[in-house]
């Protein structure tokens, strides 16, 4: 089941520098959430705190609150490995598992999980993810081929399928088609509609007429000069943020004035 996300006085530091500052933010569930802004202003890491991927930095950490349907992830006794489980991450260049079969690689995440699977439930798990991630049809003849041996847009495809085999309920994707062409790219947009009728997704993109396309609501992130922390300057439907903005300086980066 899809779940929201409350995001509370959230400030997020590498060492003594913080980097981000006092984001407040709701993220509506089986929706699509776009995070845009220039480089450096804390898109990614915002995103990366949704899944406490951010404390694998050594000397980073947070202050604030995420809470996903009530459950905050930053309580005491919370395990970081089973938020990750809960909400999957999908990065910005495909990393499929080099070792390992298309198959596989879309059990990776089951297999981690230290789960005894029948061949039955394996085979089963496969299919529906890899149909979940539009790739079923392309690599069905071929699933002990290595993953590494697909199309750059394929190979991230199955990272989607490999992050959806384990059922999580909010999917993240950092960048996930900067790395890709376009008709890729597009295999990709129209995959994001598709899965949010099952999941919450949060999207970085410094593409903003993916952002457009894709999104039902819209942050733009930015920072008041070098060395500050990154904000969130503006929240809001993408409609509005694209049309209407309410804040200047979201009307300056989209009408290409910075950014």
């Amino acid at each position: 089941m899809a779940k929201s996300i409350d995001v509370k006085d959230l400030d997020i530091y590498y060492g003594d520098f913080l980097a981000v500052q006092g984001v407040n933010v709701h993220i509506k569930a089986r929706s699509v959430t776009a995070f845009i802004g220039p480089s450096g202003c804390g898109k990614s890491t915002v995103l990366r705190s949704l899944n406490r991927m951010h404390e694998v930095i050594p000397g980073a950490r947070v202050e604030g609150k995420v809470v996903v349907d009530g459950q905050s992830l930053y309580g005491a006794g919370v395990d970081p490995v089973a938020v990750r489980r809960q909400i999957g991450m999908v990065f910005q260049r495909p990393n499929p598992f080099p070792t390992m079969s298309i198959y596989e690689n879309v059990l990776a995440g089951n297999r981690l999980n230290a789960r005894k699977m029948k061949k039955s439930e394996a085979d089963t798990i496969v299919e529906k993810s890899l149909r979940g991630a539009n790739l079923w049809n392309e690599v069905k003849d071929r699933l002990s081929k290595p993953g590494m041996g697909l199309s750059g847009g394929q190979q991230q495809r199955l990272c989607i399928a490999r992050a959806i085999a384990v059922e999580p309920e909010v999917l993240l994707m950092d960048e996930p088609c900067s790395a890709l062409d376009p008709i890729s790219t597009s295999a990709v947009e129209d995959l994001i509609h598709e899965l949010k009728s099952d999941y919450t997704i949060v999207i970085v993109t410094h593409n903003m007429q993916q952002a457009a396309r894709v999104s039902d609501d819209t942050g733009f992130f930015n920072l008041k000069a070098v060395g500050e922390p990154g904000h969130l300057v503006e929240f809001n439907p993408t409609t509005k943020v694209f049309s209407n903005p309410e804040e200047p300086a979201t009307e300056a980066y989209i009408s290409g004035r910075f950014g």
